[in-house]
């Protein structure tokens, strides 16, 4: 059986820009692989290259054991595509566009209507509707919809929920996770590290460059610093401060607090103490926590800079 989606020392590069370099992972049948990343990271060029639509500099990439280059047309076939800004056609229906979509791949909706029933109820109200005037969450799963009316092998998902409200947003992993037990390989990039936690395995981009390739949780478990959440009234003069302290490791902003660690660990807690009572904040507060996937992302980045 052929390994649904194998990339080897993939590169690209436009102009001085190194939009990808030398990126290699593979996506196993049924399996929900995530490409986790900041926007400009390479995801999106990343994506263009495994459906066909961009040539790489360098290195090999099958799909369903096809070569992207070689094999373009086959894959088109058996791929399902789902690009990060909504490309349907704005001007026909919920109905018209699955119909037309269905139609390319020489099939029909009735065919295949088990792999997007579960999907579809929930857009049918509105099947009458143009796909232009449908809300951002509904957008999205017609989209998916078009994507799977063919059955493919594989499925390719860029930022799909980016700018998705949180409820389609949970809604929309759920239906993958659903999808994977299909046997469906997935490959879905990123900018949302929570969503992270909801893939199988997730390879973390930055640069065009990979800094880990793993589960979540292992990443998560390699975290070995301690760690603690920090604030104050005065959240820019206090993550100065901390990036001022001499002991400092790296302070970030995660939310309404500051996420800090320390080069000596919990053996510097006291002289930061001492340090930040010279400095006297107001309604000071600090706690130990457990890293998070993007603490360890951005450990990661910052263990690349060095």
């Amino acid at each position: 059986m052929q390994t649904p989606i194998v990339v080897q020392d993939v590169h690209k590069s436009f102009g001085a820009v190194k939009a990808l370099h030398n990126i290699s992972f593979t996506v196993q049948e049924g399996e929900l692989f995530g490409l986790i990343g900041p926007d400009g990271a390479g995801k999106s060029t990343l994506f263009r290259i495994l459906t066909t639509l961009l040539l790489a500099d360098k290195g090999q990439a099958t799909v369903n054991g096809l070569d992207v280059v070689k094999d373009y047309k086959a894959i088109r076939k058996i791929a399902g595509y789902m690009p990060g800004r909504f490309s349907l056609y704005q001007d026909l229906t919920v109905e018209e566009n699955l119909h037309f979509f269905a139609t390319i791949f020489n099939t029909t909706v009735e065919a295949n209507y088990d792999l997007i029933e579960e999907i579809y109820v929930q857009i049918a109200p509105f099947k009458k509707r143009p796909a232009g005037k449908l809300s951002g969450g509904m957008k999205q799963k017609l989209a998916l919809c078009c994507a799977l009316v063919h059955k493919p092998a594989v499925l390719f998902l860029d930022e799909p929920t980016t700018g998705v409200d949180p409820v389609s947003r949970k809604e929309f992993w759920d239906m993958l996770q659903r999808l994977k037990q299909k046997g469906i390989a997935i490959l879905v990039s990123t900018p949302y590290m929570d969503e992270a936690m909801l893939c199988d395995r997730v390879a973390l981009i930055q640069n065009g460059q990979l800094l880990n390739i793993d589960t979540p949780q292992h990443i998560i478990a390699q975290f070995s610093k301690p760690m603690w959440a920090v604030r104050a009234k005065h959240m820019y003069r206090l993550i100065q401060d901390l990036r001022a302290f001499p002991g400092t490791d790296s302070c970030y902003a995660f939310g309404e607090y500051l996420h800090l660690t320390l080069k000596d660990g919990t053996a510097g807690v006291d002289a930061l103490q001492a340090y930040l009572d010279t400095k006297h904040h107001e309604a000071f507060t600090m706690f130990s926590i457990q890293a998070g996937i993007e603490d360890c992302f951005m450990e990661l980045m910052n263990t690349e800079n060095v």
